[in-house]
């Protein structure tokens, strides 16, 4: 591929991925705002006894100033990178962001005393957020995936690793910024064309390259020993204003996950566990909103318990429940609970087995409640008392653990946490069957273990109704 040319643009317009996320961030509380304000307006015509006026505002409820900071949150899911960019996740997210936020008012509504709630002012607000937010990301779409918005990347290594970074950046559409080429010492290489790019050359040529490709960026791919000259070029490079990213990192942002395939053993302590180490606060925030979450669910819980069970005994008879021993935080063993949903003889051997999608060994209503994960609703006993938490990686039997730590790389690392009902894999990834469905859970995984804070939490949890409703379930 021929080097991409484009029209010179002040690099700092050419937004890094953190910066994309802060900026869709703030497009949307401005619209959230004024979608108040025309809210506001609206309920304001519709009293016959008040206009628009100061004194109006002043009588609304306080929550109702909430919204704007909420919306944002509905809208979780739209600030991963690969979702912003793509015009129909886009509007489906936005709408789904706006019912799931309607269902919670009509919540509210319903088991409120009778006219205590409004209803112009909230519809307003629901109507106009979506409007304003979807015209402002369509519009963000429009401009800053255009090439001269995005930063420009040269590749520095074609070895195995650098490989697989050039597939990653061609699956994801539309790019996540220009690749123009790639730099490798090796002389067998130089003028080739690897997944599409050419091979400009080793380290002699990678200034010239960064000057006349207008380089904002170098992902560097090299798993082996670095040459001297090669360390050299990239010190000079940074010290031009180019920025160096290694491949590890460069892999997290644009996949939201960790690389255990392309990393070296050790990185397991240098690395990882440093950045799994929990704060004190982070962990007591955390098991603060388990209990309150716990709680919540035990009570929709022990609501849906009489209907489900009675679905269960009229198609299969007892159990309601079962009970199965799952490998928690430190490898401690620990008995939830499931609404029974296979057979009883769904395990003849007793040996675990993969859940498959519309598994033969599910009843018809087992089927209902694992697409739904109704089924999962009697663990959040566990979540209260402090074996589980909300969002973590899934908690697996020990058997499978024993098996997946043979054959996954790190599988283990995983147990640093507690397990969660819904977790950063769960909302990221359909169910594993394979070797290589495993390994990518597990970089999820890891992934939130590295990142995991309460804000991180909460958008998890604010995504797992998606899960939900899109019916996924094994």
């Amino acid at each position: 591929m021929n080097a991409v040319k484009t029209t010179p643009t002040l690099a700092k317009w050419r937004l890094r991925p953190r910066e994309r996320r802060t900026l869709l961030l703030l497009g949307d509380l401005l619209m959230a705002f004024v979608a108040l304000l025309i809210a506001t307006y609206v309920w304001s015509v519709a009293d016959p006894f008040q206009g628009f006026s100061l004194s109006f505002v002043r009588r609304l409820p306080s929550w109702f100033f909430l919204f704007p900071l909420i919306w944002p949150l509905l809208m979780a899911r739209l600030y991963d990178e690969r979702r912003a960019r793509d015009p129909s996740q886009t509007l489906r997210n936005i709408a789904f962001s706006a019912f799931i936020g309607l269902g919670f008012y009509m919540v509210f509504y319903f088991t409120s005393e009778p006219k205590s709630l409004p209803r112009i002012g909230i519809a307003s607000f629901i109507i106009s957020v979506f409007v304003l937010t979807l015209f402002w990301r369509l519009l963000y779409i429009r401009i800053f995936t255009a090439p001269q918005f995005l930063r420009r990347v040269l590749l520095v290594g074609a070895g195995d690793t650098g490989k697989i970074m050039l597939q990653i950046i061609n699956q994801i559409k539309p790019h996540p910024y220009v690749l123009v080429g790639i730099i490798d010492d090796d002389p067998l290489k130089i003028g080739k064309t690897i997944e599409g790019y050419e091979v400009f050359g080793g380290c002699e040529v990678l200034l010239k390259a960064i000057a006349d490709h207008q380089i904002t960026d170098l992902i560097v791919a090299i798993s082996g020993q670095m040459q001297g000259g090669m360390f050299q070029a990239l010190l000079d490079a940074q010290e031009l204003g180019t920025e160096i990213i290694r491949m590890p990192v460069a892999y997290e942002e644009l996949l939201r996950r960790v690389p255990i395939r392309y990393l070296e053993t050790e990185w397991i302590l240098r690395s990882f566990v440093d950045k799994a180490r929990p704060e004190a606060f982070s962990e007591m925030a955390k098991r603060l909103l388990d209990i309150l979450g716990g709680t919540i669910g035990l009570v929709i819980f022990v609501i849906l318990f009489p209907f489900v069970s009675l679905a269960i005994l009229l198609e299969s008879g007892r159990p309601v429940l079962y009970r199965q021993i799952r490998m928690g935080r430190g490898g401690q063993l620990y008995n939830i609970y499931k609404f029974r949903t296979m057979r009883q003889d769904a395990e003849p051997d007793g040996l675990p087995q993969w859940a498959e999608e519309n598994d033969r060994r599910a009843t018809k209503v087992g089927l209902f409640l694992r697409k739904t994960h109704i089924d999962e609703m009697p663990q959040f006993y566990n979540v209260v008392h402090g074996e589980m938490s909300l969002v973590g990686p899934r908690a697996e039997r020990p058997e499978l653990v024993e098996w997946f730590q043979k054959h996954v790389p790190f599988y283990r690392a995983r147990l640093l946490v507690r397990p969660g009902i819904t977790g950063w894999a769960q909302v990221n990834q359909q169910y594993a069957s394979t070797i290589d469905e495993t390994v990518e859970k597990l970089e999820f995984d890891l992934y939130y273990i590295m990142h995991r804070n309460l804000l991180m939490d909460l958008r998890i949890i604010l995504q797992t109704p998606t899960q939900m409703f899109n019916l996924k379930g094994r």
